[in-house]
């Protein structure tokens, strides 16, 4: 990788962590159209009658288009677990590269704003979002736990707990691997064979793939770091079923109900980066054939001849948005996590960087939501996506300026014991000169 381009980066991360401090940990969302009771009510209506539903959601749909500052005047700046979660690793990784207790603390900041937003009503740790979301089927209610949005605290969790070994922590992920094992219903296909549930309501359905990606890896890192062999039962009935979900050409549908067979690029990446992590955990060739698999179709239908992130190869409806910030930042963290595996994927990676910091950062150090049809969505959104493009930056960084640190399982850094200190963190290295 160019050192130049390593230098760009770590700079990028600079003006963006500026950014951070000075815009604070709050903004409007993605959903912000459609978290209102109005808006709700339109986005149900589309669901129930397409035809009426699209004149009522015509408005919003216009907005994102071409007004997206208009999202203030229908919601109002939320805290995002999610993105809490990202901040948490994206300073956790920076702790790593540059040994700065500042970036530790930062880092552990996020971990104790997680601890306060914890789903109430909830026996473990879990999270959701803080928005009523509508969907197909109902109504999720606000602090509804989901198990797309819960790997991502216990990711942020352990990482930290790599560097302090803080008691307190282990207690918060074995909590939190209880959830995912007890709480999500799993839906048999076959005698090894499960999906689970998006949401630990009794009734949900499961067959979206991603979730079921999603709790094979928790539950199979918990498993190993936990010493809790239990868990690996209910992640192979999971895994079982992702594997089975790849369609003939490489593929996977978001979901199999036969109603949402869109193929997007971050969805894509979700299920990889997950297999990926299991394969690093596990060593499994079912994992690593899969994955083979999966690159040569994201290479050939996801990646356009620029070598850039496309949002769709098979859209659900007309799309309002040219790139995502959001396709940016997965494209990134599935690259570094195969890094050296796929020469054309390595080669995306470079592209994708110079795009990104030469179109995407702000002069005021955020990065823009979207290329829209016309213009650019400048509003940031933490959980769409600039906490993932933070961690996905920072994971970056550290491995390429930490190559003898090693990865442990595609996500943090394997600190060695002698640097770890009971509850505090210590400097880890000498900080290294990140220019060329």
């Amino acid at each position: 990788m160019d050192r130049i381009q390593i230098e760009e980066v770590n700079l990028a991360i600079d003006r963006f962590v500026e950014w951070l401090r000075g815009y604070g940990e709050t903004s409007y969302d993605h959903q912000s159209f459609y978290a209102s009771k109005l808006g709700r009510t339109a986005k149900a209506l589309y669901y129930r009658k397409p035809l009426a539903g699209t004149l009522a959601v015509a408005p919003m749909v216009f907005c994102e288009a071409f007004v997206p500052s208009a999202r203030r005047l229908f919601w109002k700046p939320q805290r995002f677990p999610i993105a809490d979660a990202h901040y948490a690793m994206g300073f956790a990784f920076l702790a790593v590269t540059f040994g700065r207790t500042s970036d530790y603390h930062k880092a552990v900041h996020f971990l104790n704003v997680l601890e306060e937003t914890r789903c109430a009503g909830h026996p473990d740790y879990c999270w959701g979002y803080p928005f009523d979301w509508e969907t197909r089927t109902g109504t999720m209610k606000a602090a509804t736990p989901l198990i797309t949005t819960v790997p991502y605290a216990y990711e942020a969790f352990s990482q930290v707990y790599q560097l302090d070994r803080d008691p307190k922590w282990l207690r918060i992920m074995r909590s939190i691997a209880d959830h995912a094992l007890k709480s999500y219903r799993d839906v048999e296909l076959a005698s090894d064979m499960a999906s689970c549930g998006y949401t630990p309501a009794a009734d949900d359905p499961g067959g979206v793939v991603n979730a079921s990606a999603y709790r094979a890896f928790l539950l199979t890192k918990a498993s190993i770091e936990l010493s809790e062999p239990g868990y690996l039962e209910a992640a192979n009935r999971n895994l079982n079923f992702v594997l089975a979900s790849q369609q003939a050409d490489g593929s996977w549908f978001y979901s199999i109900d036969g109603a949402r067979d869109f193929v997007d690029h971050f969805h894509t990446c979700f299920v990889m980066k997950a297999l990926a992590k299991v394969e690093q955990l596990t060593g499994s060739d079912r994992c690593r054939t899969s994955i083979e698999r999966g690159i040569e179709y994201y290479l050939k239908n996801l990646i356009d001849v620029h070598g850039l992130p496309l949002p769709f190869s098979k859209a659900p409806r007309m799309t309002v948005y040219r790139r995502e910030l959001y396709d940016m930042a997965e494209c990134i963290n599935l690259a570094v996590l195969l890094q050296g595996r796929f020469p054309t994927l390595d080669k995306t990676l470079s592209f994708v960087l110079e795009e990104l910091l030469e179109n995407w950062q702000k002069s005021d150090g955020s990065f823009r939501s979207r290329q829209l049809l016309v213009g650019w969505d400048n509003v940031p959104m933490h959980r769409w996506a600039q906490s993932q493009i933070f961690r996905s930056l920072c994971c970056f960084l550290v491995h390429h300026l930490r190559p003898a640190t090693k990865m442990s399982q595609g996500y943090g850094p394997v600190i060695s014991a002698s640097v770890h200190t009971h509850g505090a963190f210590n400097s880890l290295h000498p900080q290294p000169q990140a220019g060329p």
